[in-house]
């Protein structure tokens, strides 16, 4: 392992999240000067480098971190889906972004400005980046009140999944869609949780993070489906070209449409 590896996924692992994500717009663009050159393009901010920064808590994956905006391979690939495959940015629909990634974020402020400033929202349990704190399982908003909803890799660190995944259902006006995404082995049958996994050491072995509650498995979308959605299973990356494929490192996550009826 790499030096810039090591620091990383020592970083990942010690420094607690809040604080992490107050440093790494400072810290994560030091250590891509490692990393510079014109292999990789990030679709988010433009930046080009060598190839991207290793990141992971457990397995550190290469090819991974944006050293400029700090996507990852599913925020660059959501990027491509959003601009290409939506009207999200056509208009100021109101939109609640769970967790906030930095490189998402400071796209949507963007694009919202201060006139639409309003109509973007963003929530987290603790982080400084978000507007309003709460608990996903128990949304402090009113019924059918948002326009999309955008939840990223929060479902398996909650206790309760389906009761957070009805609480999104809830929230989202008929007609309205989002994109909620997880951790996921497509060749596990079925999600995997135990509740008796407690101690920070053990979810890291059996669930690849510390933090983690479940391994979620190829029934994810019937999940969903069962708290009130309608789903679409996207494999957006076969849509990219091999060049593509190649300068985003997008890596191939499936993205998990979901729909209210009207």
């Amino acid at each position: 392992m790499g030096a810039v590896q090591k620091i990383v996924k020592w970083s990942l692992n010690h420094i607690p999240r809040t604080l992490l994500q107050r440093v790494a717009g400072v810290g994560v663009p030091i250590l891509g000067l490692w990393y510079a050159g014109r292999g990789r393009r990030c679709p988010i901010c433009d930046k080009q480098v060598r190839e991207f920064l290793p990141y992971g808590y457990g397995v550190s994956r290469r090819d991974a971190l944006c050293p400029r905006c700090l996507a990852l391979e599913r925020h660059r690939l959501l990027w491509l889906y959003i601009e290409r495959e939506t009207t999200l940015l056509q208009g100021y629909p109101t939109l609640l972004h769970i967790a906030p990634e930095v490189a998402l974020k400071r796209k949507f402020e963007q694009h919202y400005g201060n006139k639409h400033a309003d109509n973007y929202l963003t929530a987290d349990l603790e982080s400084p980046l978000a507007k309003l704190h709460f608990d996903i399982q128990d949304i402090p908003l009113e019924d059918e009140s948002v326009d999309v909803v955008i939840c990223n890799h929060i479902l398996e660190h909650v206790e309760d999944d389906r009761k957070a995944m009805r609480e999104l259902y809830r929230i989202l006006r008929k007609g309205g869609w989002g994109v909620v995404l997880v951790p996921q082995e497509l060749g596990r049958e079925t999600t995997f949780e135990d509740d008796t996994i407690t101690s920070p050491e053990e979810r890291a072995r059996i669930f690849g993070q510390y933090d983690h509650r479940r391994i979620y498995g190829a029934d994810y979308a019937d999940r969903l489906r069962s708290c009130g959605f309608e789903v679409e299973e996207v494999d957006y990356e076969k849509s990219l070209t091999e060049e593509e494929r190649v300068q985003y490192a997008t890596a191939g996550e499936r993205l998990y449409i979901v729909h209210r009826e009207m």
